[in-house]
């Protein structure tokens, strides 16, 4: 199984902690949890996956010397490509495909940010792959979910068992995800996740159970309930 890590976010949201020390912005995957970056707990826990066999990280270029000096730390026994990622999300994960080895029949493709996923979401993606051509791991809505008008309106009330939050890894058969990649750029979509790709193309994805720790890093709290999980983690080993 081949996997892909978008790892070319901006810690905007992260207020001062996502600055560099020379001004602007930088990756939020550099940030440390528990003493090392978000990247590396994510390539720990694809290390530990057995089913994966390759590994492609798409970021930009002047983050490549410190993902270097991550990927030395992890000490991998996978083969990893650092990939130069577009603009966005979609553009990263469209040149991650393009640099997937030519014997590439399916891929996961999991967000870097992810960092607390664990090996068994892995595989449990991967098993079902074999079974579907597309899927994404997500989990049921808990709360109540309102629909709103740009004036704050509430418009509708959707039946919460029929919602579920979209997590990743998500899982597709390559030669149709890059189909609907190509289609996706001559038609000027633009989507969050290869999943919508995937449903705007007219294929059908699956749900695979996800994780209520799988949760993305985004801002400082968030970073503050990755180390409490880790922590709680550790405490049961």
């Amino acid at each position: 199984m081949h996997l892909l890590i978008p790892a070319a976010g901006m810690g905007r949201r992260m207020g001062s902690d996502g600055l560099r020390p020379g001004g602007g912005y930088r990756n939020k995957l550099l940030l440390t949890l528990l003493g090392q970056p978000l990247l590396a707990w994510t390539l720990e826990a694809a290390e530990a996956a057995t089913c994966i066999h390759w590994i492609g990280i798409m970021g930009q270029p002047v983050d490549f010397p410190e993902f270097k000096d991550i990927l030395a730390t992890v000490n991998l026994s996978k083969p990893v490509e650092l990939i130069v990622g577009g603009d966005t999300r979609q553009q990263s994960v469209y040149n991650g495909l393009q640099a997937l080895p030519s014997d590439a029949e399916q891929v996961l493709i999991h967000d870097g940010a992810r960092c607390l996923v664990t090996p068994e979401l892995f595989e449990r993606c991967a098993q079902a792959l074999q079974e579907y051509q597309g899927l994404i791991a997500a989990i049921p809505v808990k709360d109540t979910i309102k629909v709103v008008d740009e004036d704050g309106l509430i418009l509708d009330t959707p039946e919460r068992k029929q919602l579920w939050a979209a997590q990743t890894p998500q899982g597709f058969d390559v030669k149709l995800l890059k189909d609907c990649h190509e289609q996706g750029r001559q038609q000027g979509w633009e989507v969050t996740d290869d999943a919508a790709l995937f449903e705007k193309c007219g294929l059908s994805v699956h749900i695979v159970m996800g994780e209520e720790t799988n949760l993305k890093v985004t801002t400082p709290v968030d970073l503050s309930v990755a180390e409490f999980i880790l922590k709680a983690r550790h405490n049961h080993l």
